[in-house]
């Protein structure tokens, strides 16, 4: 048992009494059985209150990290509390990989998919879309598994702790393969409007960051090894040249923090993500916030913001445009329909921070942007049920799973009702 402290960055401390961590499922249903308030505890890598309770944090980081390979199912079933870095590592061992990643490998994978965090690539659906199955416990302490195909199981996977306490998830697997990642540096605003579908259909995960002043943008293009073209990558890419060494996404930051870059060929563990799991990027130094729109709206998102740029820029470090494919999970920012998220890393400074969202939110409010559970946003709660057509069901859910709203906070009740 120890003190709430507070998030990864700082910006919010927690309100709960204390934080246990049980080192097996039996004491997890004992602990969610016996409290009239509690919630799990990720790795606290969300920028809001998503995880806070005035009750008992719950962190699953003690169980065993349980890792069961089921090669003829094509799965892997993980304790929920591992972090993607100490999960991808025996998994490739096995000569298996994730379909995708995220750019931080120390972030929970219950965590990951509560939230619908995502990677990035025209074909490669968020984290979540991976779950096969997850057990979670009940409010009464029992231990329910949720089949992916049950009636409840699409809603439940991204349930932002408000279903219940998920203590295991079984992921789906592909092959393990490798990766290639280039830098390219002077990729013009124009060319990103022109090229759009272009530029996101060149590899498996294309990222292009901005600082919303500058008349140019810096592309990460992930190719596969396996996929054969006949692309040369030192002669430029969409009129964009090569980096010259490796590059942090933040000017200024030292690339030492980020994965293998220059076209060297690595396991996909280690070149998804764009940071590596023995650093700690800006060690919290940042806020962040992500707004993803449909696809189709992605070029006259680009616009709409580059409207306000005088805005967004003075606050900002770096902002990072990604393509995310389609789900079927209700609280997923892509059901329904391919996405592209907008992403803000600001600087660490809520004051100077959260006057800018409601800007941006109101610049991409005609394109019907729905915000990152885990960051920073504004959005009235009023507009969620436009934004995601099965919240109705997900809040029936919630009712029958958790009738006495032993896993609510005020975020789930603000935005959830």
């Amino acid at each position: 048992m120890s003190a709430p402290g507070t998030n990864w960055a700082g910006n919010v401390a927690y309100g709960a009494r204390r934080v246990h961590t049980p080192l097996s499922v039996s004491q997890v249903r004992e602990l969610v059985a016996g409290s009239p308030r509690i919630r799990a505890l990720g790795s606290r890598h969300s920028f809001n209150e998503v995880a806070d309770t005035e009750g008992d944090l719950l962190s699953l980081a003690g169980l065993p990290p349980e890792v069961v390979v089921d090669a003829e199912a094509g799965t892997v079933t993980v304790a929920a509390g591992l972090r993607y870095g100490d999960l991808c590592l025996p998994l490739h061992e096995q000569g298996w990989a994730l379909h995708n990643l995220g750019s931080l490998p120390h972030i929970s994978v219950a965590g990951a998919c509560a939230t619908a965090t995502h990677g990035s690539g025209d074909g490669n659906a968020n984290l979540a879309a991976a779950v096969a199955a997850l057990q979670l416990v009940t409010a009464d302490g029992d231990l329910v598994t949720l089949r992916r195909g049950d009636d409840d199981f699409a809603g439940a996977v991204v349930g932002l702790g408000a279903v219940g306490v998920v203590v295991s998830l079984t992921l789906d697997i592909v092959p393990a393969f490798d990766i290639r990642q280039e830098v390219y540096e002077g990729l013009a605003r124009e060319t990103v409007e022109k090229r759009f579908d272009e530029i996101f259909a060149t590899a498996y995960s294309v990222s292009v960051f901005t600082d919303w002043a500058a008349p140019t943008m810096l592309a990460w293009v992930k190719r596969r090894v396996d996929e054969p073209d006949d692309w040369a990558p030192d002669q430029g890419w969409m009129g964009a040249r090569p980096a010259d060494g490796p590059r942090h996404p933040v000017p200024g930051m030292p690339a030492t923090y980020c994965t293998p870059q220059l076209g060297v060929p690595g396991p996909s563990y280690d070149r998804l993500p764009h940071f590596r799991l023995d650093f700690t990027p800006s060690s919290g130094e940042e806020l962040q916030s992500e707004y993803l729109v449909p696809r189709v709206h992605g070029v006259d998102a680009l616009r709409a913001l580059d409207r306000i740029r005088g805005r967004i820029a003075p606050v900002l470090q770096i902002s990072e445009i990604r393509t995310v494919a389609a789900d079927d999970l209700w609280l997923s920012a892509a059901y329904g329909g391919d996405v592209v998220g907008f992403h803000f890393t600001w600087v660490r400074d809520a004051a100077a921070v959260l006057p800018v969202l409601p800007l941006i939110e109101q610049q991409l409010a005609p394109f019907d942007a729905r915000p990152h559970w885990g960051k920073l946003f504004t959005v009235d709660p009023e507009r969620l049920p436009e934004l995601y057509p099965r919240l109705a069901d997900f809040r029936e859910l919630r009712r029958r799973y958790d009738p006495k709203n032993t896993f609510g906070n005020a975020f789930t009740d603000r935005y959830l009702g």
